[in-house]
Order: structure tokens, then C-alpha cells, then sequence
């Protein structure tokens, strides 16, 4: 009889406290696994699909059935009004959530970003089917505290992606964005004046700026330091050749335009 012993899968594989420990492995079944290192052992999940492998009332989750019957009840009805989920519909999809987050925290380690875009993305979309059609108030505002974290999480993959291939102003603006976003949600929530004490802002402007630093140096600004340089030497003759050059990238052009100087 096979061992059910967990020990010789451990064996060299050390639980490291205050880091996430993950690996990627090939199952019995030939697709590819995540594992991630816990205290107690080892979490195993599907690298696609639900992580826990399983198919809720034949979906690919919870969520994908939940936003069916929506589709459903818009189709029969011409209207969401009258949708809602029970409390214990809401507490299923908070558990099933909790699935993906540990996916996306191992894909990010990993830096698998389409996964963890996809995988906080999903979990988004969870919070706001909440917030929408939650029968109980509290449901619908329990998922809300994890949106600032969600969006930045979402954000680091999605500027990640652009980094991978050279975008570096797509990164930023990214960046940007997901920052505007966290700051409209604590708005909504009335927790504004805690927007540059949170981490998850510290977090991505601490991004922005290791992003900006990487950007290309901009030919239009260096020509406009240039031709102030030029101004306050008194050099008047170089100062009108960077015009020229200056006009000419906002015009569109591509030659260069020289002027000719007196002689």
C-alpha cells in the first residue's frame, strides 16, 4: 500500500515564516499544479479554473453561476430588479474568494501576471456582485474593506505586463489609474483622509516612481532645457536652431529644419 505520509513530499521544502514559499509542479493527472508552503504542510491548487479543482453546479465557479442566473433574470425579466443572493449564497462566494486570493498571491511570487490580473480581477467582480445584489446589508459591504487591496494588486500586475514589454508610460499610466481608482473608493467609503497613510498607496506610488525613473528621456523636454539653457547664456543663435527642432517634433515632422546662421 502507497504511503499517505506527507513527510517525503516535505522533505526539502522548509516552511520559511513571513514569506511566501510556492512552486509550480506537475500533477498525476499531466496538468500543472500550485503549491504553496504553509506551517502546516502544503496548499495544492489548480493553475486554472477554480483553484480547489471543483465545478459549482456544473461552473467553473460560484461566481461564473451567480453571474449566469443574473444574465437569466435580466433575460426573463428585462430588469435586475428583483435579483438578489441570500446570505448564505454571499458567504460561498466569500470562501470561494478566499481560493483565489492565495492563487494570486503564488502567481505573483511566480510572476505569472496574466494570472494574478485575471485571478484579483474575478475577485472584483465577487465585491461588486455583492455590493449590488446582496439581500443583507452587511453582506454587501463586507467584501468592500479588500477592494483598495484588490485594485492595487491588479494594478501591479497590469503595469508588471507592461514593464515585460518596454511599455514604461502604459506602466505608469496604469499605476496612475489604479491609484485614482483607490482613491474614488475611499471616497465612496468616507475614508479619504486616509488615502496617503495606506499601504496599498504607498505601495504603488513607491511603483510609480521606480517607473518613472526607468522612462526613456523625452527628446521634446530635453530640447526645451536646452533652449532655456541657451536663453540665459545669451546664446541667441543656438537658442533658434532648438527652436526649429523643437517646432518641428510638435508639428509631426521627422527631417530635421536648420537654420542657417549669419556668416
Amino acid at each position: 500500500m502507497a504511503s499517505l505520509d506527507l513527510r517525503r513530499i516535505l522533505a526539502g521544502w522548509d516552511y520559511e515564516p513571513n514569506q511566501i514559499t510556492v512552486r509550480k509542479v506537475l500533477g498525476d493527472d499531466g496538468s500543472v499544479k500550485i503549491q504553496m508552503r504553509v506551517d502546516l504542510g502544503i496548499l495544492q491548487m489548480e493553475s486554472t479554473g477554480r483553484p480547489d479543482g471543483t465545478r459549482p453546479h456544473g461552473f467553473e465557479s460560484l461566481l461564473a453561476y451567480h453571474e449566469h442566473r443574473l444574465a437569466r433574470h435580466q433575460e426573463l425579466n428585462g430588469t435586475e430588479l428583483g435579483f438578489e443572493l441570500s446570505a448564505e449564497e454571499c458567504a460561498a462566494l466569500r470562501d470561494e474568494s478566499i481560493q483565489y486570493y492565495h492563487r494570486y498571491l503564488a502567481e505573483f511570487v511566480l510572476e505569472d501576471f496574466d494570472g494574478v490580473e485575471a485571478d484579483t480581477a474575478r475577485n472584483l467582480r465577487t465585491l461588486e456582485l455583492c455590493r449590488r445584489f446582496a439581500r443583507e446589508d452587511a453582506d454587501r459591504q463586507s467584501l468592500e474593506r479588500h477592494r483598495p487591496y484588490l485594485i492595487m494588486m491588479n494594478t501591479r500586475a497590469r503595469a508588471h505586463l507592461a514593464l515585460r514589454r518596454g511599455a514604461f508610460k502604459t506602466a505608469l499610466a496604469r499605476v496612475q489609474a489604479g491609484l485614482k481608482l483607490i482613491h474614488a473608493c475611499l471616497v465612496a467609503l468616507d475614508q479619504e483622509e486616509s488615502f496617503e497613510e495606506l499601504t496599498e498607496v504607498r505601495i504603488l506610488q513607491s511603483l510609480a516612481e521606480e517607473i518613472a525613473a526607468r522612462l526613456p528621456a523625452d527628446p521634446l523636454q530635453r530640447l526645451e532645457r536646452e533652449l532655456q539653457r541657451a536663453l540665459n547664456e545669451e546664446r541667441y543663435e543656438d537658442a533658434a536652431v532648438l527652436r526649429d527642432r523643437i517646432a518641428a517634433i510638435q508639428s509631426g515632422q521627422t527631417g530635421s529644419v536648420s537654420r542657417k546662421r549669419p556668416g
